[in-house]
């Protein structure tokens, strides 16, 4: 629960980050705090989709990909038609939002696997190291 919990903190927290830097290339003043809570729900169902999506393993790194980001496209597409988000933002815009964050997060992902990976390693070099001199 408590790693959803981040992810949803994180993907809201890029989302407003990406939004935001959008707003001052096109010059806009302001993002209203209505838009915000709409974009931590939207985030919520994205989060809470992929780790059910994630229970299921598919075995084809593309495929995987398409999925996930097919259905957080689906998402904020449900979200942009419902909460009037194409007054302020492009369809195109989401689209790559979605990409760029779901590719950071799973880099990041990756990299926190690896360095816990190598904990868990040098952890067991260190069981094994000891129970040799304990041997001898």
């Amino acid at each position: 629960m408590k790693k959803i919990i981040i992810n949803i903190m994180f993907t809201t927290g890029a989302s407003l980050v990406i939004l935001a830097v959008f707003f001052v290339i096109i010059n806009e003043k302001s993002i209203v705090v209505k838009s915000v809570l709409e974009i931590f729900g939207a985030n919520i169902l994205i989060n809470l989709g992929l780790f059910i999506r994630h229970r299921f393993e598919i075995r084809n790194v593309i495929l995987e990909f398409m999925a996930d980001v097919s259905y957080i496209i689906v998402i904020l597409t449900a979200f942009w038609a419902i909460f009037n988000w194409h007054t302020g933002v492009p369809l195109w815009f989401l689209f790559i939002t979605a990409v760029v964050i779901y590719i950071f997060a799973t880099i990041t992902a990756i990299a926190k696997i690896r360095k816990e990976t190598k904990e868990i390693n040098e952890l067991l070099q260190k069981r094994k190291d000891k129970n040799a001199d304990s041997a001898s």
